[in-house]
Parts: C-alpha cells; structure tokens; sequence
C-alpha cells in the first residue's frame, strides 16, 4: 500500500472524525428534540421518563464529558470496562427473570440460574477489554474512570473504523483500481450510518476485525485473518460469518486434497502439518464462538437475551413475524416517527442485498460473508 494512499485515507478519516463529534456537540448545543420519540413502542416510552431524560439515573451515560458519543447500549460496554461483568451499578435480572434496578449490590451463588446477572452478560467481551487496554494510558491525563473509559472506546470504534477503511481500499483495489478503491473506503464513512463509527458502540471495531480479517485472507496471511476473526467473533457473535470466507479461501487453494493424499502417507511421511493447520485456522471462527458460547459467560448471554431482551439464537420465525409487523405500521402513516424509522430501516435493508448482488463477481467471498451476516 502506497504511503501516499495511506496518508489520503487518514486525513479523511481524522477529517470524518472530527466532523461527526463536532456537528454532534454543535447539534446538541443548538436543537432539542421533541419527546418522546415515538418511532418504536421501547422508545417512546423509554423517552417518555423524566421529559425526555432517559439516560437519568444511568451512572455510565451521566458523564458529561463526550456525552453526545454514549447511549443506550453504551451503559454496557463501559460498565463492564470499568467495573466487569458483575458491576453493582449496573441494570440486573433476577433469577425469575424481573428486572432489578442500577445500584444494587449483586450477590453471585453457585450457578448462573441461582443467581442476579447483571445485563452486562447480554455483551460480548472483547470490545469493553480493547476499551479497558486502551484506558490505561489515558487514565494520565487525570480524568474520572468514566470519563477516560469514554475517551478510550471512541477511539478504539474510531481506529477500528480507520482500520476498515485501508482493508476496503486493500480488498477493493485491484479490481476497482486506486480511485476505486478510495471511494470504497470513503463510501464506508459518509454512508448514513456511518456515525455509528465513532460512538461507544461496537461497529467500529467490529468492521475493522472483520474487513481487516478479509484483507490478511485475501493476502494468505493465514494466522493474522484467524486472529482477526476470532476477535471479531468475541466483539459481535456474527463475527462467525467469517468462516465463510475463510472456509472458501482454503478449498481453493486445494490444501484439502493435498491434505487428503498426505494424511494416507501418514505412517511414511508423517502428519501433514502445514495443509491440516491451514484447516484450524479456517475453523478459528467457530471454535472460538463454541468456546465462548459454552462457558459460563455465553450461558448467562443465553439466559439474560432470553429473559430480558427477549431474543432467541437464529429465530427465524419471529424475525419474519416482526419485519412484516414492521412493514405493516410503516405503510399505515398513523405516527410519521414510526413511518420514517421504518423505512430507513427496510432501505438500508434494500441498499444491502443490492450491494451483496453487485458484488458476488468481483468479490465472492466478501459477498457470503455478507449474506451470511445479513441473515443472522
């Protein structure tokens, strides 16, 4: 990659950064919204509390410092970077499954099911650790635990986000050539969306681990792609879609057939290391999200989504049921929020399968990873 196009996307990048907070401060500095926000039921009476205010009471979302890049399921992240999984000032769930408030003191006994979890269980580790590593060298400048934690997982989402940026331009480049593949990198950024990238929300980084998996792939680097993608399982569970991909890359190279030939020259020549250990790190994804999923923190995940957020592993069902439930009370315009949400929500939808379309090509295992994610 020429020194040149890396410094084009960095300037773009810190260029992107800084407009994006600073239109949220001057934004928030100058409207105000009208509440409470009815685009969906949870919303409008989440905001319905205390005029608006629903981040009242939430210790994690009350710091003023960078206020405007935390919300919602930002609480999370930060209270498990700051205070771990069993932090008392989080949200729990009791046992039977009702809601305990922020400031309680959790009693852990033997067994996740006899036990208060915290909601922090519903999030997976990686993200709120890379914003605890990175924590450690701000907390110099002398600021609050919050504060710094704040600070610190901007900037992982924002270097995570710079991180996809050079991996779409890398992916992308030889078939779309230079400026092909700067558009797909600045095309990431100012999409609608793309603000998401520099709040306390795992999208950043996400989308840096995995392109950034996708690119060492695409240059055989069989060990760097792995450990890529195992830490983009760990920051979202879709990460899984990446052995798809890896998966395709290894049966092309033809290492299962040599794999094959030389495991029945076992006795003669010994193991086969390089093909069977290529086929691991092909694996790596799903390992890791097995390892994961059956240790005590993927249990209590499974038991805090089931129970509280009410969501179950790859229901199809209720996913059709609530997209056309959805669909329905978007066409109906009773409540224009509630329209207008919808519909960028099914337009994003579109704008999705038909890039995936476009690019199954030039681009096939980029594609199926795609249709993969966008399923799950």
């Amino acid at each position: 990659m020429k020194n040149a196009t890396v410094r084009s996307i960095f300037l773009i990048w810190l260029g992107w950064l800084l407009l994006v907070i600073g239109f949220q401060a001057l934004a928030t500095a100058r409207l105000t919204p009208q509440w409470p926000d009815r685009s969906q039921n949870w919303t409008t009476t989440e905001t319905a509390k205390n005029d608006g205010d629903y981040q009242r009471d939430r210790a994690y979302l009350m710091e003023p410092f960078m206020n405007n890049q935390v919300a919602w399921d930002s609480e999370y992240y930060l209270g498990i970077a700051v205070g771990g999984y069993d932090d008392p000032a989080m949200p729990a769930l009791s046992p039977s499954g009702w809601m305990i408030p922020n400031f309680v003191t959790h009693i852990p006994t033997v067994g996740y099911q006899s036990q208060i979890l915290s909601l922090s269980y519903a999030f997976l580790p990686f993200y709120p650790m890379a914003i605890r590593v990175f924590a450690l060298p701000l907390s110099l400048l002398g600021m609050n635990p919050i504060a710094t934690a704040t600070l610190a997982g901007v900037l992982v989402s924002a270097l995570g986000t710079l991180a996809a940026m050079l991996a779409l331009y890398d992916l992308s480049r030889d078939k779309l050539g230079e400026e092909g593949g700067l558009r797909a990198a600045f095309y990431l950024i100012i999409f609608p969306t793309g603000f998401f990238l520099a709040q306390v929300y795992t999208e950043g980084l996400f989308v840096g681990l995995a392109f950034g998996s996708l690119a060492m792939l695409r240059r055989r680097n069989w060990w760097a792609a792995a450990l890529l993608a195992c830490a983009a399982t760990l920051t979202r569970a879709v990460g899984i879609a990446l052995i798809i991909p890896m998966m395709m890359t290894w049966i092309s190279t033809r290492e299962w057939f040599q794999l094959d030939l030389e495991w029945s020259q076992i006795y003669h020549s010994g193991i086969p290391v390089r093909p069977l250990l290529r086929a691991l790190l092909a694996f790596s994804p799903l390992f890791v999200f097995l390892v994961w999923k059956f240790s005590y923190l993927g249990v209590a995940f499974d038991f805090v989504e089931a129970n509280f957020f009410g969501r179950g592993y790859l229901d199809l069902g209720g996913s059709f049921y609530s997209w056309a439930t959805s669909f329905r009370s978007m066409l109906s315009f009773k409540e224009p929020n509630h329209s207008a949400y919808y519909f960028t929500e099914f337009f994003a939808m579109l704008v999705a399968i038909i890039a995936i379309l476009k690019s199954r090509k030039n681009f096939p295992e980029l594609a199926w990873f795609s249709i993969a994610v966008f399923l799950i």
